[in-house]
């Protein structure tokens, strides 16, 4: 009769699984914050909305002024204070999506981490069922050998 043989039992040996997000923000200032902010405020449609109407307002407070218009067509001041907001909107997105790059190669690499430890512990699950797959056709074997042992009158009741 041969011994059966398991392997020894997964350990653990990795540190735990983290929340990007957490991770992030526990690492972000209060500039990257606030470009984040206006990124997200900046390129919403509440935005669009609100300053379709302000220009708007512009448009008509300055062509039917009947006091003297700040800003007459063609609307130099208009022009370049949108040229501004541009300038400073360009950059201040540019830099939100320099932390979304980042954002997303923190995660790539966390899903390779992950995918590491769960190839490990499919391996392990996977040796244990060969394992496991050797020990009942063992088991087969012995009570074949059994069984012949008995002799062919022995029923399967008669194994006690």
């Amino acid at each position: 009769m041969s011994s059966l043989r398991f392997p020894e039992p997964y350990q653990h040996r990795h540190p735990p699984v983290c929340n990007i997000n957490e991770l992030l923000e526990e690492k972000s200032t209060l500039s990257q914050k606030a470009a984040d902010l206006i990124a997200r405020t900046v390129g919403s449609w509440r935005f669009l909305i609100v300053q379709s109407i302000l220009l708007a307002g512009w448009f008509l407070i300055n062509l039917v002024a009947w006091f003297s218009p700040w800003d007459p067509y063609p609307f130099i001041f208009m022009n370049l204070i949108l040229s501004l907001q541009s300038a400073y909107t360009a950059s201040i997105v540019m830099i939100s999506e320099n932390r979304q790059a980042e954002r997303d190669r923190i995660e790539a690499h966390n899903y390779y981490d992950l995918n590491v430890k769960e190839e490990e512990e499919l391996r392990a699950i996977l040796d244990h069922l060969a394992a496991q797959d050797e020990a009942l056709k063992e088991i087969h074997r012995q009570l074949a050998a059994i069984r012949n042992d008995r002799g062919p009158s022995a029923g399967p009741g008669d194994l006690h």
